[in-house]
This record gives structure tokens, C-alpha cells and sequence, in this order.
């Protein structure tokens, strides 16, 4: 990047097309695949690609981030060339979402999205993204990725930030 440029990525509206590339919308659909329980509960079946390489498992985590505020600063993306990873807020507030393509091993320019409340996301393997960025406390997410052995992170440091704005 060049030294003194300002680096804006302006908050994109999130659909399923626009995140297509980077992973799954983890929402309800406009009604459920078939009703369980007694014909009491919806089941929504099959959102997202899980993926676990190398002999990983798939395991449950749960994430207490701290909000983040706009503008962000973007200094760092990371990526899991072993899983990909769902994150589920357990809260009714819509969060940051930053990711980018891949550019000859190190992040394209960043797309950043802002879910919907009580949206989740499922990012696919290998794909670069920013940390978990809840925007409102609380900060408390379901994750779903790989467990295992191997290397499953890697990070890039910008030499400039990106300042993500809405």
C-alpha cells in the first residue's frame, strides 16, 4: 500500500449473492424445509458448507468479543486453510463482517458487510477475513470449526490500515 493513502472500505449491504464468495447466510428462509416437534418447530435444514480437512472434527466454541466502534480500524485478516467457521450471535444484534478474496496468498481488498440481527455466517475454508466484530455488547457468539491437529491460522498484517466506515 502507499505510505499516506487513506484506505476507505464502506459497510456493504449483505445478501446471500453478495456473500456468496466468502461463505453461507446462516437466517431463516421464507419458510422451513419441514416441521419436527410435533409440528411445533420449523427446521431450517442445511444452511451453510461445513468444511474440516486432515482429519479434523467438527467442535462448538463459544466467543466473548468486545464491541468494536465505526469507524474500525482494519490492521489484520486471517484465514484457516483446515476449516471454515460459523458464527452464530447469541444476541439480537447485527455485527460486523469483514472478508476479501485471496491475492497470491495475502488478502484481496476487503469487503466488510453488516449482518443482519440474529444472522449468522458461515465463512468457507481458506477464505481471509477480520475478527469477530460485534458493533453492540453483548459480544457472545456460538462458533462451529474445525478441532484438530495442523496448522488451521494464518495472519496478514497491512502495512496501512483500511478504515471501515458505514
Amino acid at each position: 500500500m502507499t505510505s499516506g493513502a487513506t484506505h476507505l472500505i464502506q459497510i456493504e449491504p449483505i445478501s446471500a449473492d453478495a456473500f456468496a464468495p466468502f461463505g453461507d447466510i446462516l437466517t431463516l428462509k421464507p419458510s422451513p424445509d419441514h416441521m419436527i416437534n410435533q409440528g411445533m418447530c420449523g427446521r431450517h435444514h442445511d444452511l451453510a458448507q461445513l468444511a474440516f480437512a486432515d482429519g479434523g472434527k467438527a467442535g462448538i466454541s463459544l466467543f466473548d468479543a468486545i464491541p468494536r466502534d465505526l469507524p474500525y480500524a482494519l490492521t489484520m485478516m486471517e484465514r484457516h486453510p483446515l476449516g471454515s467457521q460459523a458464527f452464530i450471535p447469541m444476541h439480537e444484534h447485527g455485527f460486523l463482517v469483514i472478508v476479501a478474496a485471496d491475492d497470491d496468498g495475502r488478502p484481496a481488498t476487503p469487503h466488510a458487510f453488516l449482518t443482519a440481527p440474529q444472522m449468522g455466517i458461515n465463512i468457507h475454508i481458506n477464505i481471509w477475513h477480520g475478527v469477530l466484530t460485534p458493533l453492540k455488547a453483548p459480544g457472545l457468539f456460538a462458533v462451529i470449526d474445525r478441532i484438530g491437529d495442523g496448522t488451521n491460522l494464518e495472519e496478514h498484517w497491512f502495512e496501512e490500515a483500511f478504515t471501515i466506515i458505514a
